[in-house]
């Protein structure tokens, strides 16, 4: 195939080894040599094309750039011209490394400019993204080890790139260029695309046009100031969407003014690599790196790191080069936790962890698995024979418990599923989700119901009533919602908290309503009359979970109303007395060994309380006491919910690993 480069050609597919096109009939071969077959991509400056150098025995492949900007008017174009011209320098310049695309040619055939350069065959990261999904920790590492110093060489040599994103990160499939023989040191498989917004550095801060991909530029590159450190914020923008899959925009909280990106982890990295990532995305250049030695001392702090011209350098939990010797990697610690906003959380250290009194006597009676991606909320039906398990892949299961099986599944949100509950006479499931829907389910046929709109950012939490007829939910849009379940309107909106809204539930007669937040605090609920009573602020980061115990008081561990338990990332559970007027007293505060409690649920007795923790465990306390039961392991992932049956004989667990176990006495 010869595909014809003439812009206005109406038909320009031709056939192999064709001279002129049989349709307008302009020149098909570019300086007698260069062969377009077919187009890769088209953008404000121009078109790409897949082509072959015909000149050569072999025939290679080579990526043609035509300059044919879309911009209107004279300023757009020259200014088009300008950055095509730079890229053409910037290549000839630096395609000498392996892992920058060689420039072949450069020039001018009838009315247009050209640039041709190396094809590199592969897939970017953001092709590699879609396919394989979120990148794994040690993906990460390789990925910083053979950029780095990509980017040494290009700073080297007064370049700042200003455009890097995983679109333009290629992983190679073929060997490195023939002649990359002089790079003794080459070992890396990414290679480094797209300098057409490259800039030469003639002073301190480069002040120009404002370019690059929003989502991945740094702060003062959008000033038009870009620096070197701006290239070190942009790889740390992508490390971070790489793990995650989730947009920059979304990662960074505008309320807060700080990035919370770990909140979207489905495994926790090593805190010393989430440290490196945050000290790459700092906004203030005072407190981001400056040079990617100062990265890569960080990456190795054990050694003393030399920056060659060219070429990875190992850093902590590199993975070594085919033929290398193979250092042990590093071992990650069990409790390891990801800094939070607040500050970095730490495994408690071992003078000060927890023993559990027993060995552990509920075991794991089944693993649940159908979920594609992790599960975020579990809930039993009334009367224990159904669990609902809600998940990131958008779907809600159905399970059968006395089967072990998947009943059916429930579709309907356009996201994440964050949270389902049963309403008390279990003919109906409420569930929300990241896409701010709310969704009411009759379970009698199995089918949508109807849903509730409303919340203007994602839904995290959702609780019925104990009559059934109200529906509270809490959002990260700082709002506690109710909804009148008869007519499926929405009543009031509780409006205080701070932070976004984590959690919500009923007192067990319904006079009170309570809400965790990511303000620290929770806070107690005249709901009927739609006014705070009493706010709760003993933890020192968000609350992320909140429960009634249904048992009496007495039976609770504390005598007088109503007995609330609290979880939160300061890694500490803290149970509560709300008596009839709502004022709340705080009874007894329990730790766990990871640092951050996920979720947490009451056995119906009230004498246990679960909490699910990112250690992947789940410790049971003894609610009137404190102390801690047992600890139950076996889950791969963060716990990110647990729930007991009704009758207390069974507990789930949803996790980050995809699975539901059910774990019995």
């Amino acid at each position: 195939m010869s595909y014809c480069l003439n812009p206005t050609c109406p038909n320009p597919q031709n056939a192999d080894r064709t001279q002129y096109c049989l349709s307008c009939g302009s020149k098909l071969l570019l300086r007698e040599r260069y062969r377009a077959i077919k187009p890769l991509g088209r953008g404000g400056f121009g078109r790409t094309f897949l082509a072959i150098d015909e000149d050569k025995p072999s025939k290679p492949r080579c990526a043609i750039k035509q300059f044919f900007p879309q911009t209107q008017g004279t300023s757009s174009a020259e200014k088009a011209a300008e950055l095509f011209n730079r890229e053409a320098e910037r290549l000839d310049e630096l395609g000498k490394h392996p892992q920058i695309p060689e420039l072949l040619a450069h020039f001018q055939q009838e009315r247009y400019q050209y640039l041709v350069q190396e094809f590199i065959e592969g897939e970017n990261l953001q092709q590699e993204l879609v396919r394989q999904g979120p990148f794994s920790e040690s993906q990460i590492l390789r990925l910083l080890n053979d950029l780095l110093p990509v980017l040494q060489f290009v700073h080297d040599r007064n370049v700042i790139h200003r455009d890097i994103k995983p679109p333009n990160i290629i992983r190679r499939r073929s060997s490195p260029p023939a002649n990359s023989y002089f790079f003794s040191t080459f070992t890396g498989e990414l290679v480094l695309v797209d300098f057409g917004a490259a800039k030469v550095v003639e002073g301190s801060f480069q002040t120009g046009t404002v370019i690059g991909s929003p989502e991945f530029v740094a702060p003062e590159q959008i000033r038009g100031q870009a620096v070197y450190a701006s290239d070190l914020y942009s790889l740390g923008v992508t490390c971070i969407y790489l793990l995650t899959q989730i947009s920059p925009f979304d990662l960074f909280d505008i309320n807060q003014d700080a990035w919370v990106w770990r909140d979207f982890l489905k495994v926790p990295i090593d805190p010393k690599l989430g440290r490196i990532l945050d000290k790459s995305i700092e906004s203030n250049l005072g407190r981001r790196y400056k040079s990617v030695s100062e990265m890569l001392r960080d990456l190795q702090p054990q050694q003393s790191v030399s920056i060659p011209a060219v070429g990875p350098i190992p850093a902590f939990g590199a993975i070594p080069a085919a033929g290398a010797n193979k250092a042990t990697p590093p071992q990650r610690t069990q409790n390891a936790m990801p800094p939070t906003v607040a500050g970095t959380i730490q495994p408690v250290p071992a003078a000060q962890r927890v023993v559990p009194a027993r060995a552990p006597t509920w075991k794991c009676a089944a693993t649940l698995v159908g979920h594609s991606q992790a599960v975020t909320s579990v809930a039993f039906s009334p009367d224990g024979a159904t669990l609902a398990s809600g998940s990131e892949d958008k779907t809600i299961e159905m399970w059968k418990l006395d089967a072990q099986k998947r009943w059916y599944t429930l579709t309907g949100h356009s996201d994440w599923v964050t949270c389902v509950a049963f309403s008390p006479d279990g003919a109906t499931l409420a569930s929300g989700g990241r896409d701010k829907m709310i969704h009411i389910w009759d379970l009698k046929k199995g089918k949508w119901w109807f849903g509730l709109t409303g919340h203007t950012d994602r839904v995290h939490t959702v609780a019925f009533s104990p009559d059934g007829q109200v529906l509270a939910s809490g959002s990260r849009d700082k709002t506690v919602q109710l909804w009148n379940l008869n007519k499926g309107k929405r009543m009031s909106a509780l409006t205080d908290h701070a932070g976004g809204v984590e959690a919500v539930a009923f007192s067990p007669g319904g006079e009170f309503l309570a809400s965790g937040s990511r303000d620290k605090t929770v806070q107690l609920w005249d709901w009927q009359a739609g006014k705070p009573i009493c706010t709760l602020a003993e933890h020192g980061d968000w609350v992320r979970a909140i429960e009634f115990s249904a048992s009496p008081p007495s039976q609770g561990g504390a005598g007088g109303g109503s007995i609330l338990a609290s979880g939160s990332r300061d890694g500490t559970a803290k149970l509560w007395r709300a008596d009839g007027e709502g004022r709340g007293t705080l009874l007894r505060s329990m730790r766990d060994n990871s640092g951050d409690v996920l979720c947490l649920a009451f056995s119906p007795d009230g004498r246990i309380l679960a909490t699910g923790s990112r250690d992947g465990t789940i410790y049971l306390w003894d609610a009137g006491t404190g102390d801690l039961l047992e600890l139950l392991a076996g889950h791969e992932g963060e716990v990110l919910s647990v729930a007991f049956s009704a009758d207390g004989a069974s507990l789930a667990s949803g996790a980050g690993d995809r699975t539901v176990k059910i774990w019995r006495v």
